[in-house]
């Protein structure tokens, strides 16, 4: 077993090139030694963004094995990949021997078969060579006979190894049985911020001034420090939802960096607050926008004062603002603070209210309530609460419910847990409002709806 196995040095610097994939490695170096038989076909399978092309390619390098890599997503038609593997073959054929001739390959591709007698003309006198299909998976206009006949080429070739890269295989997709599958999984968290934290960002474009008496030394440590804990609160807000492939991650954080340490340049905190400046800097994280490409530039994000808020339809608004008042009221409050009969109840002469206190002061300090997390809420009190809070009576042309699902499409609106059943919309389900629903962005919304929400929200 010891003889199939990676050198030291080698898998050392391939780990080190490649972390969190020694496990998939050591496979390579098992199924594709230059010495020992290898297996006639190959298939690395992952997601997107796993490492699964380039560890391929770096691990074929490293071991000078003569191979040639195909990337179908540049082939338009399955002739046109045909044609490509032969070039390709002739071109590593021609580099590494150079005492042949050079000069291009003449010779129609038209069919597999044609293929195969190619390659067998070109790899006649070698021992071992790799062939890899990156992406055959998505291969336009490609026969649905191609992946099994690729897969048998070595009943042709004795000395062809064909590696097929795929995102998400079917099984038996190449119908046989005993092909060695190589998963390149998905980066778990732990595994993403440390492969973002081996290069930190620098937090100082420029040099700061002498008299901070701040060398590189000091800036290392501190971009070392910060760096990771600003890649988890990332992960932990946006990417764990939506941002499911490292490349993607890595795009967030980066998007993100310029903006969060802001405050940092311009001297409002140090290079160690993490935990005010996560605070001071929390609509950052709030923001889904920023997980979307776009061709066309965005304002900064750190010049942005006004809280973000969405173009919503009428009735959509005030939908949303009864699911913040059932979210941060309590359920026993309700009859005081929305029932008609009750209004001249809650107000005392003078202009105050009998819910103000009076007398000796609380010794216990309450929390407000809008800085706590949001409470969940059934679907039949925040009909209730809308009924109430409405200025005018409610059509019956509005579809309430075509309302909750945009705002749940949104994130505005989440679903929870109850005892309802696979339907969200049953009277038994639980709703709260989503992360970006803030007390900040409650009242921009109720400013153009003349609301004074601060008289219907318990203290």
């Amino acid at each position: 077993m010891g003889l199939n196995q990676l050198p030291d040095e080698l898998l050392l610097t391939l780990s080190e090139q490649w972390p969190c994939r020694e496990q998939q490695v050591r496979q390579l170096s098992t199924l594709l030694h230059p010495t020992l038989p290898s297996p006639s076909t190959i298939v690395a399978w992952g997601p997107h963004a796993t490492g699964k092309s380039r560890i391929v390619r770096s691990y074929l390098e490293a071991r000078s094995l003569q191979h040639a890599i195909i990337q179908c997503r540049e082939c338009v038609t399955g002739r046109h990949l045909l044609e490509r593997t032969v070039a390709a073959v002739h071109a590593a054929t021609q580099e590494a021997d150079a005492s042949r001739e050079t000069g291009s390959y003449a010779g129609r591709c038209e069919n597999i078969g044609a293929l195969a007698v190619h390659l067998q003309r070109l790899l006649a006198h070698q021992s071992k060579f790799v062939l890899v299909f990156d992406g055959i998976d998505k291969q336009r206009e490609a026969p649905p006979t191609l992946l099994p006949a690729l897969a048998r080429l070595r009943e042709i070739i004795p000395s062809l190894v064909t590696v097929l890269i795929v995102q998400h295989p079917s099984p038996r997709f190449l119908h046989q049985t005993g092909i060695p599958h190589i998963h390149f999984q998905s980066y778990t968290r732990n595994q993403s911020i440390h492969i973002l934290s081996r290069k930190p960002a620098e937090i100082f474009l420029e040099t700061p001034p002498e008299e901070l008496d701040y060398d590189d030394e000091v800036h290392e440590e501190d971009k070392a420090w910060l760096w990771p804990r600003f890649c988890a609160a990332v992960w932990d807000s946006l990417a764990q939802n939506a941002a499911r492939d490292l490349g993607a991650f890595r795009d967030v954080c980066h998007k993100l960096w310029r903006p969060f340490v802001a405050p940092i340049i311009k001297g409002d905190f140090g290079t160690r607050d993490f935990s005010r400046l996560l605070v001071a800097q929390r609509r950052l994280f709030q923001d889904e926008s920023v997980l979307l490409d776009s061709i066309i530039s965005q304002p900064a994000i750190a010049t942005q004062t006004k809280p973000y808020s969405h173009e919503l339809p009428y009735y959509a608004k005030w939908l949303l603002v009864a699911a913040y008042l059932a979210s941060f009221n309590p359920p026993k409050l309700d009859a005081l603070y929305f029932m008609k009969a009750t209004e001249r109840k809650r107000r005392k002469k003078g202009g105050g209210t009998a819910r103000s206190g009076g007398g000796r002061p609380s010794q216990n300090r309450k929390i407000p309530r809008h800085l706590l997390a949001p409470s969940a809420f059934t679907l039949d009190r925040l009909l209730s609460i809308l009924h109430a809070i409405l200025p005018h009576d409610f059509r019956s042309t509005i579809d309430i419910y075509t309302q909750i699902a945009t705002l749940t499409s949104l994130r505005l609106l989440v679903r929870g847990g109850g005892v309802g059943g696979s339907d969200p919309l049953e009277a038994g389900g639980k709703w709260k409002t989503g992360v970006a629903v803030s007390w900040e962005y409650a009242l921009a919304l109720v400013r153009g709806l003349d609301f004074e929400l601060r008289d219907y929200v318990a203290e």
